[in-house]
């Protein structure tokens, strides 16, 4: 006996969760609908760190490279529909953007243009920190394309065997 009023909807949750967040690219929504998303991107991401440090082996939480980029593409989308929405209506004041929006934005500025300009250059230097060793690091592996025999030939002659 089947007590699930809906037994296969769960196996929409995903397909429609990617739906979503491509409709978040493309959509102007509005400040409300952003600030929802908001809150729910940073309960998300406490959930997935609370479940990454409460997981006591690696395989405790197996789909964390799966969630993590879905989360990914959500923290996406939200910058993609907030700069939008900052560009189209941040002249009609703080909270046209969301109410989210503007409570970080006086957090973190607190009202003084010069502090939220440094602070913007010390984000761009530590993203761009970030971005340059993760491009290091994924250079020194070799391809997953077969399309691309010629980087890996190059990738083999540059290594060293222990046994030469």
């Amino acid at each position: 006996m089947n007590l699930t009023p809906f037994p296969k909807a769960a196996a929409f949750a995903l397909p429609l969760g990617i739906l979503t967040i491509i409709l978040l690219m493309i959509m102007p929504i509005p400040a409300l609908v952003l600030d929802a998303f908001f809150v729910l991107n940073i309960a998300l991401s406490v959930a997935i760190l609370m479940a990454a440090m409460n997981a006591g082996k690696p395989l405790d939480f197996s789909s964390f490279p799966s969630v993590l980029l879905f989360a990914t593409l959500l923290r996406l989308a939200l910058n993609v529909s907030s700069t939008r929405i900052v560009l189209v209506h941040g002249h009609e004041g703080g909270s046209a953007a969301g109410h989210v929006i503007e409570a970080f934005g006086a957090f973190l500025v607190g009202g003084n243009f010069a502090v939220g300009l440094f602070v913007f250059l010390i984000l761009m230097v530590i993203n761009m920190v970030v971005v340059t060793k993760g491009a290091g690091r994924v250079s020194r592996f070799p391809p997953a394309s077969p399309w691309m025999p010629c980087r890996v030939s190059k990738w083999r002659s540059t290594q060293t065997s222990p046994l030469a």
